[in-house]
Formats: C-alpha cells, structure tokens, sequence
C-alpha cells in the first residue's frame, strides 16, 4: 500500500534560509526515482537543483515559480511504496529514501525515465488520489505562457521567468547573444518596446483648456493610491548584495586611494607569455590572472588586508591563506567567485580557475561554496570602459582593489613625453586593519609591478 511522505525544502548549507523556486523539473504524477533532482531553486548564494530523497509519484507541489519558501517548507508529496514502484520505470519498489538532499551525493541509483502515472493507478491502491481533471493542492498547472512546441534558444530559466511574467513569446525575438541566444537584455528591451506601444496606442481624452494647468494638489495620487512605477523585489542574488553592500556601508569606515599606472610592459609581458608556447600551449593568460597574481604578491608583503575585523572580540583576525575573490557581472546580478589558496598557484593556474568560475558563472552554475569564504576581492570595472570607481568592500574582508580600463594616454616615459597603456588602481580599505602608510604602500606595490613585471620574480 502507498504511503505519502512529505519532503520539505533541504538546509542548503552556508547558512541559507529561504530559497525562490525558479523552475519545476517534475510534475503531478510524475514518476520519480530517488535523488533525482525535482526543484531548480535560487539562494542568495548560486542556483541549485534539490533532488528528492524519496522514490515514488509525485502527488502534490507546494509553490509557484517565482515564490520564496523558508528552509523547512513542504515542497511537494511523494506516494511511495509497492504500488508506486511497480510504476517506476525498472519495476522495482522503491520505498526507502535515501536520506541525502545535495546534488552529487546519494545512493548512485540511475534517475527514472519522467513518467506521468493515470491518478487513477494511485488511487486504485485505496491510499492516495490524484484528481484527473485539477491539479492537487498547491501544484502548478505544466503550462507554460509564451512558449509553444519546440527549442527556444534560452539557456537561462530566469529569462524565461521574465518573458512568462510579461505574457512575452520567446519565439518572437531574435537573441543578440552567440548563435542567436536569448539573452535577459533581449527580453527587457521587448517590454520596454511593448510598453511603449501600449502607450502610444493608448486614446487620449481631451481636457478642457482652462484645466490644462493642474494645481500640485491635483497633481498628487490619490488617498490609498499607489504611485506609478514597478516594483522589484529585493530577494535572491539581488536582495543578498543588497543586504552585504548595505551592511558594508553601516559597519566599515572604509577609505579609498588610488593611483595611475604605465601598464605598457605588463600587456608586454602578457604577450611574451602567451606567444612563448605557440599554438599546442594552454589557455592564454588574461591581464585579470596577472593582476590576481600580483594581488597575492602584494599581500604577502602587506598581510593586514588580508584580514577580517570581529566586532564581537573587538579583535582584528589575520588571515593566512588568501581566497581571492573577483566581481563578476551575470545575468542573476553581481556576484563573487572564490579562488581558493591564490597565494599558491602561479598566473597560469590563477587564470585557469577564474575561467573555470565564470563559465560557472555566466550558465548558472556557480555552487554556494564557489561563492563563500573570500578575502580579498578584485574588481575588474575596466570591462565596462570606466577608468576609476570607489568600490564598497565585500563584507567582511578588509580590502578590494579596482582596476580601470587599460587605454592609451600621454605619458612621462623615461624623461619624454610618449604615448603609453595606462590603468587607474584604486584601493578601499577599511580602515581599522591598517593607516593609510600601509594601504598606500600596498597599493604603490601592486602599481610597480604593473609597470615593471620583472618585480614580481622577487616575490617568487
């Protein structure tokens, strides 16, 4: 006789507490296997599948797309037991559970082919019914608005998301991103382009001449009347930036210094090394690996930066190992991947690693443990063709270094004017690990090495 059992959203680990569903990967009366991922979730950490440690058929889902549910929280019913695995798709029973809620750890079992079971199957065994023609309680219709029969070139479940919440048909766009990919600035310059054909098709009513002039009292909303404008909630990816940058702010007296720098022989020696090995060598070596590398140099020198602040010991904690953080833009929002021990690996496996982390990155793919733990961070604005900023550090390091774009300027060089690579570098530190004779002389450190690599082999 089938038995239902419960499975409620998992502890996710790095001190998660809620989570927003993104998309089902099941539906009512789907067969199910045990740890076969039913749930793709988004933390505020990285997106993640939750595979369900029972096996059976699925009879409820609690939640739409798009809700936030707290650790703890049901997420669907499972009916398991002789009759829901004999419905499996090897026929065999598969009453246990195997206790595990994390992708990549379970019992190893192959995930079952989906399969929709009759309700009628399930309820034959006098224990569990499924209505046929109305979804169970706090299931999500299959429908999907927007998007018939067939591929639609979308990698990211969150485009989808924003094309369904605005009844937006993928099918219609042509994607800017690589082989006609959809991208999330496709989809909102479509709403956009729809808003405004709403407004200009709009009819307007005429008014009377001698009330073309409102009053400021006429002008106001009404009582209990909303002001015009769209609301973002402030949750996910988005709403823990929000909440760090705001923390950062409230907590750290930060203070920002900043130099310019020749970066003519870095991109020279940048271009020795990726020319050395010819056409079998790896991977190039990205100015962003250089600058990693020259960070965990300039680290080593000055081991203040690498440190947290504990309020609650009004101690500051010196940090040996330095994980070095790098801002990211995604289409989720800003975020931080980690590379672990930097101060171990040369440019060339410094670099390996940052790619690594954001093809992560740019599918999603990004786990909470590739976002934890950094501290350090390095803020690359350049790619976006600004020259300076004033970065918020990312609590609870101690320090962030910024790097603008590297452009041809006018020069001092050698006694002589010339036209040479400049970067501006600009380091905010909080200034309760160090003065500014120690954040200077780190920064003056980075800014050397950049006009004369050679330096950095002392530091090997």
């Amino acid at each position: 006789m089938p038995q239902v059992l419960e499975f409620k959203l998992p502890d996710l680990g790095e001190g998660l507490t809620e989570a927003e569903i993104v998309r089902w990967l099941v539906e009512v009366g789907d067969v199910v296997a045990i740890d076969q991922p039913v749930v793709e979730v988004e933390t505020a950490k990285a997106m993640v599948e939750v595979p369900c440690p029972y096996g059976g058929v699925v009879t409820a889902r609690f939640g739409e797309e798009g809700a936030e549910l707290p650790v703890g929280a049901p997420l669907l019913t499972v009916a398991v037991g002789s009759t829901a695995g004999e419905l499996s798709a090897d026929g065999a029973a598969e009453a246990e559970s195997s206790g595990n809620v994390l992708v990549g750890y379970g019992t190893g079992a192959p995930a079952a082919r989906r399969r929709r079971v009759r309700p009628e199957a399930i309820s034959g065994a006098g224990s569990v019914t499924v209505p046929a023609a109305e979804p169970a309680p706090g299931s999500v219709p299959a429908a999907v608005p927007g998007e018939g029969p067939g591929p639609v070139a979308v990698i990211s479940p969150l485009v989808r998301k924003l094309a369904r919440q605005h009844d937006l048909d993928l099918r219609q766009l042509t994607g800017s991103g690589p082989d006609g990919l959809i991208l999330r600035s496709d989809v909102e310059s479509a709403i956009r382009a729809a808003a405004s054909a709403t407004v200009a098709s709009a009819p307007v009513s005429a008014v009377p001449a001698s009330a073309s002039v409102s009053s400021p009292a006429s002008m106001a909303p009404s009582a209990g009347r909303e002001a015009a404008g769209e609301r973002i909630p402030l949750r996910g990816v988005r709403g823990a930036v929000a909440d760090k940058l705001a923390r950062s702010r409230r907590e750290i007296p930060d203070a920002t210094c900043w130099v310019d720098a020749d970066a003519t022989e870095l991109m020279a020696a940048r271009a020795a090394m990726n020319g050395a090995g010819g056409p079998a060598a790896g991977p190039k070596v990205s100015v962003l690996a250089l600058l990693a590398r020259i960070c965990t140099a300039a680290l080593a020198r000055f081991p203040e930066l690498n440190s947290t602040v504990d309020l609650d010991a009004r101690e500051i904690v010196r940090l040996r190992d330095v994980h070095l953080g790098f801002a990211a833009q995604t289409d989720r929002g800003l975020v931080v991947p980690v590379v672990r021990n930097a101060q171990d690996r040369n440019a060339e496996s410094i670099g390996a690693e940052i790619g690594r982390l954001t093809e992560a990155a740019r599918t999603g793919k990004l786990t909470p443990a590739d976002l934890s733990g950094g501290t350090f961070t390095l803020n690359n604005y350049g790619v976006f063709g600004v020259d300076g900023s004033t970065p918020i550090i990312n609590h609870p390091e101690a320090a962030m270094l910024g790097v603008g774009r590297i452009v041809a300027k006018p020069w001092v060089h050698q006694g002589e004017l010339a036209v040479r690579q400049v970067v501006q570098l600009s380091l905010t530190f909080d200034h309760r690990v160090c003065d500014g004779g120690t954040a200077g002389g780190f920064l003056r450190y980075v800014a050397d090495c950049v006009e004369q690599p050679a330096l950095l082999l002392r530091a090997l």
